[in-house]
């Protein structure tokens, strides 16, 4: 009989970064807020975490991130104007992002890392297994990547990190795993972490995207990590210790995701997605893409 785990509810998402690779655009705007077609970034990944089930959302943020807590809070003045106009397909947009989820904040005080940036979710968590998202990852909804791994994390207790094949030229770019294999086909048991290693070096060609499933015993393993590349508390440093001895915090294991991700940490990335999304919306997809066709034949 699969042994049942506590269910998890709570998302935390870090925020707190200062997104130097999109300045001068994130001079005075959180990167979070940049926009994807009409919504901003954070918002696609609250609304991950709350489509797979975990509705009490947790954000790191830090100095200038004001814009994030507005964003998810009431703007009556707007809402009142849009409703004297009788908008309310835009009134309905404006109310959706307050409605999504039960949102809580803290600052990190100090840039001090993503290890750094969990173990402040500490108080808030508790003893419970939580997950985090990372707002540099967008994942396609029709792709439901955490809703699998807390189904894993539930099934096998421990924490669930995802994972994804890359090339061996950009794993140096990534956390990577070392892994074994499981009876399911899209779940591997990691058995070693390394934080960006060069091509020679790496375990594996499974690289960590950002979302995990983690047991809360990776606080106490936190607060004992000392700085590492970079000089920042590398979260990856913590998940090697549990993979290490099961004993911790249970098993670590990786759910190896072959779906739609965007990543808008990066610019060339970040407008692809732009196009990709806005190319498949019902509203804009049609006029878009005939535009987009007509664009690369002129251009070639």
């Amino acid at each position: 009989m699969t042994e049942s785990h506590p269910r998890i509810s709570k998302a935390v998402i870090p925020a707190a970064g200062l997104g130097t690779r999109f300045l001068p655009a994130t001079k005075a705007t959180p990167k979070e807020m940049l926009p994807v077609v009409d919504k901003p970034a954070i918002q696609y990944v609250v609304e991950e975490a709350v489509s797979a089930g975990l509705d009490d959302v947790l954000m790191i943020t830090g100095r200038n991130k004001r814009p994030l807590e507005d964003h998810f809070d009431r703007n009556y003045e707007l809402e009142s104007a849009l409703q004297k106009k009788g908008d309310r397909a835009r009134l309905a947009k404006v109310q959706e992002s307050s409605d999504l989820a039960t949102m809580h904040y803290v600052r990190q005080g100090d840039p001090k890392g993503l290890g750094h940036a969990v173990l402040c979710a500490a108080p808030h968590v508790g003893h419970e297994p939580f997950a985090v998202l990372l707002g540099d990852d967008l994942i396609d909804p029709r792709d439901p990547l955490l809703k699998r791994m807390v189904e894993v994390q539930e099934q096998h207790g421990g924490s669930v990190v995802a994972l994804m094949e890359v090339a061996p030229e950009q794993i140096h770019m990534y956390g990577c795993a070392a892994v074994g294999t499981t009876d399911d086909g899209d779940v591997v048991k990691v058995t070693g972490l390394v934080e960006k290693p060069e091509a020679a070096d790496a375990p594996s060609n499974y690289a960590i995207i950002g979302r995990y499933v983690l047991d809360p015993h990776i606080f106490g393993i936190l607060r004992q990590t000392e700085p590492g590349r970079g000089g920042e508390i590398q979260l990856t440093d913590a998940l090697q210790q549990l993979a290490q001895d099961e004993k911790v915090g249970g098993p670590v294991h990786g759910v190896v995701f072959k779906g739609r991700r965007y990543d808008t940490g990066d610019r060339g990335d970040y407008l692809r997605a732009i196009v990709r999304l806005a190319c498949e919306r019902e509203d804009l997809g049609p006029d878009f893409r005939t535009w987009l066709r007509s664009y690369v034949a002129e251009e070639m």
